[in-house]
């Protein structure tokens, strides 16, 4: 796997004047808003009308007509239909090269080469940002900033339809991946695919919750959570284009599941030696987290959360982050707790931990309440 960082000026950007975008949802709608801010044309087209129509009024592009040729056709459909959309854009001559941003990758490839695609002229792609909200009114043009963006060229892509789908990336602000199809559906499993499936499963435990419970949840099950509110629909077709390395992923999460049961079931009837099992799992959970590579790529930092209370109003974040400006410290990361019933709440401040003391300081002489 080879990372490439292509960030690029408008000045390097001569290749791509004209876009096509196949799929008006968040991620190609993102794709069009983020490409109309490098002042690319961008043509839109989908099977959903007023899907479109709504693209269009925020300012993503124009309707695309049936002969008109751009240099790059964006696919944003699901993984499904890749194959037969490309077939499809290669006979009408809709463009020089083409990408699609799905987020499996042997499927689409697998059937674009029974099809009888050009993959000379195709370059499989994947930005790794989405969010829980779907459709064009959730896109964003800064959606892919700093994102990975996997691509995966057959052997047969040409140099120029490679330096095409890099190009696309930079534009958008992302980070290029270049991946084998196979590897990225393995990675993507682990990493996207199978946690969201888990968070559904805790999710789903909810549904039948006592109000209770509920009225006891705190941030650590809506954090856990968070991914469940995406569309079944779309998720559904998704998780059946990456259905193997999902499962082979579920079933060691499942194995970890019962095992830990299994130990606390033994723990209950006082076997303490049990135990052992379950710290190892916690342990290893601990490990795993840390691995997640931090904001700016490499190991994530060690931050130091300022917990700083605050009211349900206007402008009270505003305010916060004035003074973290005011004393020169950066906040790297903000989460928000709210407290049930009551018009206030707690924000996490993410910082570095030379610069806990100076904040925390400076935000009580304001009048700030710092636990």
């Amino acid at each position: 796997m080879t990372v490439s960082s292509v960030f690029g000026s408008a000045g390097e950007s001569d290749g791509i004047r004209s876009v096509l975008v196949v799929g008006t949802g968040l991620i190609g709608t993102s794709v069009a808003l983020a490409l109309r801010r490098r002042e690319v044309r961008v043509l839109l087209a989908d099977r959903d009308a007023s899907a479109v129509r709504l693209a269009r009024e925020l300012g993503a592009g124009e309707e695309w007509e049936p002969g008109q040729t751009v240099d790059l056709a964006v696919i944003a459909v699901p993984p499904q239909v890749v194959g037969h959309q490309l077939l499809e854009l290669q006979k009408e001559g809709a463009a020089r090269f083409y990408t699609d941003v799905a987020s499996v990758k042997a499927l689409p490839i697998a059937q674009a080469a029974e099809l009888g695609c050009d993959l000379s002229v195709y370059v499989p792609g994947h930005p790794l940002a989405g969010r829980e909200k779907s459709g064009p009114g959730a896109a964003r043009a800064d959606l892919f900033l700093g994102r990975p963006w996997a691509l995966c060229p057959e052997p047969q892509a040409s140099p120029e339809a490679r330096r095409i789908a890099m190009e696309l990336v930079a534009l958008c602000g992302g980070n290029a991946v270049e991946v084998d199809a196979v590897a990225h559906d393995r990675a993507v499993a682990v990493v996207s695919h199978a946690p969201h499936v888990a968070a559904s499963a805790v999710a789903a435990r909810l549904a039948d919750a006592s109000d209770t419970a509920l009225g006891l949840a705190g941030q650590g099950v809506r954090d856990v959570t968070r991914i469940a509110g995406g569309d079944p629909a779309l998720w559904l077709g998704i998780l059946s284009g990456n259905a193997r390395p999902v499962a082979d992923v579920l079933e060691a999460v499942a194995r970890d599941l019962a095992d830990a049961a299994r130990s606390l079931r033994k723990m209950d009837a006082g076997e303490e030696a049990a135990a052992s099992a379950l710290s190892g799992l916690l342990a290893r959970g601990v490990h795993g987290q840390g691995r997640i590579p931090g904001k700016h790529g490499g190991p994530a930092p060690a931050y130091v959360v300022v917990q700083v209370v605050v009211g349900d109003r206007p402008g009270e974040l505003a305010r916060l982050f004035q003074v973290a400006d005011e004393v020169g410290v950066n906040i790297e990361d903000v989460r928000l707790e709210h407290a049930p019933g009551l018009p206030v709440g707690a924000a996490d401040l993410y910082v570095q931990p030379e610069s806990a003391e100076p904040l925390s300081a400076a935000l009580r002489e304001r009048g700030w309440h710092v636990p």
